[in-house]
């Protein structure tokens, strides 16, 4: 149940004012930019690109800054952006025999032509937090892209 809240516009500009300075946090820190978004937080500019129906990085990093981090505020601003947008362009079919693939799988069926790609997933970590310095790694994601480079995609 929704009930009316008082204090009219005034009211909506304080809450507005609030939560951009708990959006923003200690002003002695500097601001997150909307490059180290896209670069650091890669998986959850993608979701709301995806989500949100736009394939912009920064439309989606700024939708993740404006929205503190939270992936579902920030899908629910890129779609509603997106409906001021005119429509470019409609979509063609696409040749995918050359396509560079980092992910491809199927829920429903155990072999498909070409053969299932899993790709950077956390679905086999064991979600566990990682104390050990960055510089420290094997860095086995390097070793698997130059394993799977000159690899075509199957056509199917």
């Amino acid at each position: 149940m929704y009930v009316a809240v008082k204090g009219g516009e005034r009211a909506i500009e304080a809450a507005h004012a609030l939560q951009e300075h708990k959006r923003r946090g200690d002003g002695r820190l500097p601001e997150l930019s909307i490059e180290q978004i896209t670069q650091q937080l890669h998986l959850a500019v993608d979701r709301v690109m995806t989500e949100g129906g736009i394939a912009d990085r920064e439309l989606a990093a700024l939708a993740l800054k404006q929205a503190s981090g939270d992936n579902v505020e920030a899908i629910f601003l890129l779609r509603a952006y997106r409906t001021t947008l005119q429509r470019l362009a409609v979509s063609e079919p696409v040749d995918t025999a050359s396509m560079r693939l980092e992910r491809r799988i199927s829920a429903v069926y155990k072999d498909i032509p070409g053969g299932q790609m899993l790709g950077p997933t956390y679905d086999y970590t064991h979600r566990l937090l990682d104390f050990h310095p960055a510089g420290q790694r094997r860095n086995a994601a390097a070793e698997n892209r130059r394993t799977a480079a000159g690899s075509h995609t199957a056509r199917f």
